[in-house]
């Protein structure tokens, strides 16, 4: 599902323009993405928790010329689905 249709599915469910919605949702993104860089961690009750995860730094190989290389350390989103969600897809 693409952001253009979560865009159509709020405008519909609540009743406002595509417009109104496309500000709701990106609104909604820009919320989430403050909230894991002040605090490492976005919670949903029932639907899921986003957070901040660091992953260290390792050494890879170049699947081209199978050189060995080193990949940095770096902080990764992770989402882990709540109880309704998991209940929602079953």
């Amino acid at each position: 599902m693409s952001k253009q249709e979560i865009v159509e599915i709020v405008a519909e469910k609540a009743e406002i323009s595509k417009a109104a919605a496309a500000r709701a949702v990106d609104a909604v993104f820009e919320g989430i993405t403050k909230g894991l860089k002040k605090e490492g961690k976005v919670t949903f009750v029932g639907f899921g928790t986003f957070s901040a995860k660091k992953r260290a730094a390792r050494e890879g190989i170049n699947p081209l010329t199978k050189e060995p290389l080193k990949i940095p350390a770096k902080t990764v989103a992770s989402f882990k689905a709540g109880s309704k969600l998991k209940d929602a897809l079953n």
